[in-house]
């Protein structure tokens, strides 16, 4: 057996008895962890079956994304804790499996609401995160207030919020999908109706319409993704004011905080780093 082969081998059973161990001390976040996988390989297979590469790729995306909280526990010392773990794989399962693949986004008229304020709450978790950890940092200078860490967590999220809407918005104009839903209008509210020019909306509704010569049975105009746009926004700001809130709380009283710290990522203590390495030397100190 070739070095290379060995030191390949030596890596797999290197992560699956890390992964084992993690395992039997989150039971619950293991379950969760090999269901999902288990189960976007059978939609992968099965898509690969049916010949749907669009699929395909989603599913092989899915499964990138799951190994995300892995990279940032190895690869930046970032350790998620097991609640905000298990909620951000289910997060992923629920956009692009579920909502993409089966079709929940339009079979459930709530689940793209539900995944947005999700992500509203999550990214609030994590921008507050990052301040509080600067604001505990004893090499930083600053120190900031509870209510203006939850601000800037509140705004953090909101950004997110509004880059993605950008994102949905520049993949409808430049490839011609529909990530922005269209709704069906049956009134409109315009200035342009008023036969005085004034600045002034007359409101009209819509009856019935004729696209091309063709007859619209549709009940009312279309609406190009304005108003998903800012529902979406909006459950978004849900999200973020609701942990907004609970992070304000839990800065103020830290000692008691314990729900707002199961969504909140935290960087390894110096301590635990050398620690990692130590057992990382201890464990491959016959390769050197």
């Amino acid at each position: 057996m070739t070095k290379t082969k060995t030191n390949k081998k030596m890596w797999l059973l290197e992560h699956l008895r890390d992964f084992w161990q993690e395992a039997r001390e989150n039971k619950i976040k293991a379950f969760v962890y090999i269901s999902l996988r288990i189960l976007v390989v059978i939609v992968l297979i099965a898509e690969i079956f049916n010949r749907n590469y669009n699929n395909v790729f989603l599913c092989v995306l899915t499964l990138i994304l799951f190994m995300i909280p892995n990279f940032l526990n190895k690869r930046m010392n970032i350790v998620l804790p097991g609640t905000l773990e298990i909620i951000v794989l289910l997060f992923i399962f629920g956009a692009e499996i579920l909502g993409e693949i089966n079709e929940y986004y339009l079979i459930f008229d709530r689940w793209d609401d539900m995944l947005h304020t999700i992500n509203g709450f999550l990214c609030a978790a994590i921008g507050f995160s990052m301040i509080d950890i600067l604001n505990r940092n004893e090499k930083v200078t600053f120190s900031l207030s509870p209510i203006f860490v939850a601000l800037v967590a509140f705004c953090f999220s909101m950004t997110v919020g509004v880059v993605w809407e950008f994102f949905e918005f520049g993949m409808d104009m430049f490839f011609q999908t529909d990530m922005q839903k269209d709704s069906i209008q049956t009134v409109i509210s315009s200035v342009l109706f008023n036969p005085e020019g004034k600045n002034v909306a007359v409101v009209m509704p819509i009856d019935s319409m004729v696209v091309n010569g063709v007859a619209w049975n549709y009940g009312g105009y279309i609406d190009i993704g304005l108003y998903d746009t800012m529902n979406d926004l909006f459950v978004n700001f849900i999200g973020a004011v609701t942990f907004s809130i609970l992070g304000y709380f839990y800065i103020k009283n830290r000692s008691k905080g314990k729900f707002a710290k199961r969504f909140m990522p935290r960087r390894k203590t110096e301590a635990e780093i050398l620690e990692e390495r130590e057992e990382y030397k201890n464990k491959h100190h016959h390769d050197f």
